[in-house]
């Protein structure tokens, strides 16, 4: 991915996300796993269990 600001960090969530879950599901779980302001426009990237998923929310 290109980022031209080169301000933009980009946060893996550690643990097994449920992909079911809207995006204000994936927020909360940001919310709570990283301490950063999730809307300063960084990317947050989710995980499922069995790893066959990908989910993300923020800048894109």
């Amino acid at each position: 991915m290109f980022f031209p600001e080169g301000r933009i960090r980009v946060f893996l969530y550690g643990q097994a996300a449920d992909m079911r879950q809207s995006y204000d599901g994936l927020y909360a779980l940001a919310r709570q796993g990283f301490e950063v302001d999730v809307l300063a426009g960084h990317m947050f990237v989710f995980i499922n269990r069995r790893q066959t998923q990908i989910g993300y929310f923020g800048r894109t």
